[in-house]
């Protein structure tokens, strides 16, 4: 599960540098986490005002209101920074409720955390899921979820961990564990022992690409310099597992995958092991929609998946996917329309942009 909170963490921005790229870019989930000043107006706002950008030496951060206004500033009229609006309200009560889900050593009942924050079961459970984008119970099996999966490295038993994370129960736990985990808990401790993942390298107009796969189906899809890279890197993700060459069916998959990547137009309908937390895979839903030759936003796709205020959560969702193209991160680009990072670099991003461009104008052109 995501550490995403309805209201950001001031972690996010802690460089003048960070708050100042969060300005230009109107960043919405920077709300709460800082505000600013701009000397020759007297005035500070919210971060994602719709005042006019101010010149870059012009402006201060302050991590409160109130910190503002002890240097002499005053709220600005249009965005009311000092207010406390309805919606800021239930980002209160359902970071409060995370907070409870957290703490509590089994898994919380619905009623129960509506009545901690005051609301109708109703009401909360609507609440939850919009301020969240999912529902107490999956936020709740997702962070113990995450917590097994530390507890594994450090506990002496598979059974230790499960306990020491909160399920009240080993079944409970192995009915997920397949989805949360992406193998059984006793390979997952083992760093993938026990796993058998097949993988074949090849070239592409990219350079070098290594193709993986589980039992599921396609695990990894890497892009790089040279072989050994995305060797190393597959190796890394699961030190323990058993690793086996490609046969000549597997090498026919990858030339499907090679030729995917020449040509994402084509689509890719092979199955994907897909891996990731609650919001991970929600956002990597949210991209698989993105048509081809056409770009989206982090800020829209955060909207598209029921959370606005998660832009930049959208963005660490993508730095986290692993099955280049398949799952196409590279559409997504900046508020102005600029490219921001790629796991295998911006320079491949703007290859594969301007390729899917060509294609999409050749075929407009028949």
């Amino acid at each position: 599960m995501s550490s995403k909170k309805p209201n950001r963490s001031t972690s996010l921005f802690t460089s003048d540098e960070e708050r100042w790229l969060a300005l230009v870019e109107r960043d919405p989930s920077a709300s709460g986490a800082f505000v600013y000043s701009v000397k020759t107006t007297g005035v500070y706002c919210r971060p994602a005002c719709s005042a006019r950008l101010p010149l870059r030496k012009n402006v201060a951060f302050h991590a409160s209101c109130e910190e503002a206004e002890r240097c002499g500033f005053r709220a600005c009229k249009r965005c009311k920074p000092a207010s406390n609006t309805l919606s800021e309200q239930h980002s209160q009560l359902i970071e409060k409720a995370c907070r409870i889900i957290e703490q509590a050593e089994e898994k919380p009942a619905l009623e129960e955390l509506a009545k901690a924050v005051g609301l109708s079961r109703y009401h909360f459970h609507r609440l939850f899921k919009e301020q969240t984008g999912v529902t107490p119970n999956a936020y709740a099996t997702a962070l113990r979820s995450s917590r097994v999966k530390r507890e594994l490295s450090v506990s002496g038993t598979v059974t230790e961990a499960i306990y020491a994370a909160g399920f009240a129960s080993n079944s409970r736990f192995y009915e997920a564990a397949g989805d949360s985990l992406g193998m059984t808990p006793g390979m997952f401790r083992a760093d993938g022992d026990g796993a058998r993942i097949r993988f074949a390298l090849g070239e592409c107009y990219l350079g070098a690409i290594l193709v993986a796969a589980t039992e599921r189906g396609i695990c990894s899809i890497s892009l790089g310099e040279g072989p050994e890279e995305l060797i190393d890197e597959l190796q890394k993700r699961f030190q323990k597992a058993e690793f086996v060459g490609g046969d000549s069916d597997f090498e026919q998959l990858v030339s499907i995958v090679v030729g995917f990547v020449s040509d994402p137009s084509k689509g890719l309908n092979l199955p994907l092991d897909i891996r990731g937390t609650a919001f991970q895979v929600r956002v990597w839903e949210a991209l698989r929609k993105i048509p081809h030759g056409t770009r989206a936003t982090y800020s829209e796709i955060a909207k598209r998946i029921g959370q606005p205020q998660s832009a930049r959560a959208v963005a660490n969702a993508c730095g986290a996917n692993v099955l280049a193209v398949a799952i196409p991160c590279h559409r997504v680009v900046r508020t102005d329309g600029s490219l921001s990072g790629y796991r295998w670099g911006v320079e491949r991003k703007k290859q594969l942009l301007e390729l899917e461009d060509k294609l999409s104008e050749f075929v407009s052109d028949k």
